[in-house]
């Protein structure tokens, strides 16, 4: 009997040594390296989500390559949403900082985008809520890059950054 409950004492304090790390490395990991969330809704289609609601994609965040706020035109992103700051949205980066891009919808005919924002844009036009109805957005809200679908399995890929020809900016800062 002393025996059987020795065992389980240092089972149980092992468990507990372990536990009291891991957690603190998990939490660490999923808060600052990467994550995975699910995408809703059909602003981003045919890109994510393609099957409507039947499925919805499941994608990996990866939190480091936005940590200087290093985005790149094409990239699809997670952000704060401006308008609820409990959401957080999926979208892809048309225009960066110093650009001059044309809207759709947006209150103006040409924007330029200014220093520290980006302009975001689903790519299902008409079912997006993105920059054209609330403009530029501030890198601040930036939460992580979207880089693989992860699930449903059939649909396993990396995300590329590829801007529609239709959606590049009249004006770049890289001219």
């Amino acid at each position: 009997m002393a025996q059987s409950q020795g065992w389980l004492r240092r089972y149980f304090k092992a468990f507990c040594k372990g536990f009291f790390v891991a957690v603190p490395v998990a939490v660490t990991f999923l808060d600052r390296v990467a994550c995975v969330a699910r995408v809703e809704g059909a602003s981003m289609q045919p890109s994510l989500n393609p099957g409507g609601r039947q499925s919805s994609d499941v994608v990996l965040l990866n939190h480091w390559k936005v940590r200087n706020f290093q985005v790149q035109r094409g990239d699809i992103v997670s952000l704060v949403s401006p308008k609820n700051p409990e959401q957080k949205i999926i979208k892809r980066v048309i225009a960066l900082e110093g650009d001059i891009i044309r809207t759709i919808g947006h209150k103006n005919r040409l924007v330029k985008v200014p220093r520290g924002h980006m302009w975001v844009e689903g790519d299902h036009h008409g079912h997006s809520f993105d920059s054209n109805s609330f403009g530029p957005v501030s890198l601040g809200l930036l939460h992580a890059h979207a880089t693989h679908i992860l699930w449903p399995p059939e649909r396993w890929q990396r995300l590329e950054s590829v801007l529609p020809p239709e959606r590049f900016p009249i004006h770049s800062n890289d001219e």
